[in-house]
């Protein structure tokens, strides 16, 4: 059994649709990241940069429970314990990782700020609108140009790659209309039509629906963008 601690942000519904593609048997736990449930004592054992989400596998390697966070370390263990949704062929299976890295470098923390200083900053920055729009853009048009003749990121499977990338591009609030990229709209839909993709989409949804804005007050803003951010590991280490 693998119990997964979760919230349908975009890295969270990557792991939650991984565990619906794989079949593997599985439990979920919501991690709500505005009310603080990311730094309880019990949740930073398991992922120590209190963020979500995390898994433990009960079966883990030898049989014994192994803890796992990091929404890209998560697809990769999940991938090797199952053999599935990645190559076993070094070259195939490079192609899979570094489109796995772009996300987890790139897309995710990019898009991440994008979303932050156009939706949730509570001052305007027009530098930061700036910058972070037209790096948006910028990654659209690299997956664009990387779509336009595959099918998929990584190969001509669908992969961890794909699964790592698409929940970043359900419609946020990046100032980038898909329907202008042709190709990475065309990969968007055929990826969202996977029965796998639709019931991952559901779990938690109806805590927090993907894609709608987090309805935040001053205290749940404090907890994710504050210092309780900031002092979380201080309080672990004085525990």
């Amino acid at each position: 059994m693998i119990h997964l601690f979760s919230w349908p942000t975009p890295n969270g519904i990557k792991v939650q649709i991984m565990l619906e593609e794989i079949g593997l048997p599985y439990k979920v736990t919501g991690i709500d990241i505005t009310q603080g449930d990311q730094f309880k004592p019990s949740f930073l054992k398991i992922s120590p940069n209190n963020k979500m989400p995390a898994i433990i596998d009960e079966k883990g390697p030898g049989g014994r429970p192994l803890s796992v966070f990091e929404s890209g370390a998560i697809l990769m263990y999940l991938a090797e314990k199952t053999g599935k949704l990645m190559p076993k062929r070094t070259r195939d299976k490079m192609e899979v990782i570094q489109w796995l890295m772009f996300q987890m470098g790139t897309v995710g923390p990019m898009l991440g700020q994008a979303n932050f200083f156009r939706k949730y900053c509570p001052v305007k920055v027009p530098y930061a609108l700036k910058r972070y729009t037209n790096e948006a853009g910028r990654l659209y048009g690299v997956l664009d140009r990387r779509l336009k003749n595959n099918e998929y990121l990584a190969s001509a499977k669908y992969s961890i790659a794909d699964i790592a990338v698409w929940p970043w591009i359900i419609p946020y609030f990046q100032g980038v209309k898909l329907e202008d990229h042709r190709h990475v709209n065309r990969w968007f839909r055929q990826i969202e039509k996977r029965a796998a993709v639709q019931r991952g989409l559901l779990i938690l949804s109806d805590r927090q629906a993907p894609g709608e804005e987090i309805k935040m007050d001053k205290a749940a803003k404090e907890k994710l963008y504050g210092a309780t951010q900031r002092d979380a590991g201080k309080r672990r280490t004085a525990a």
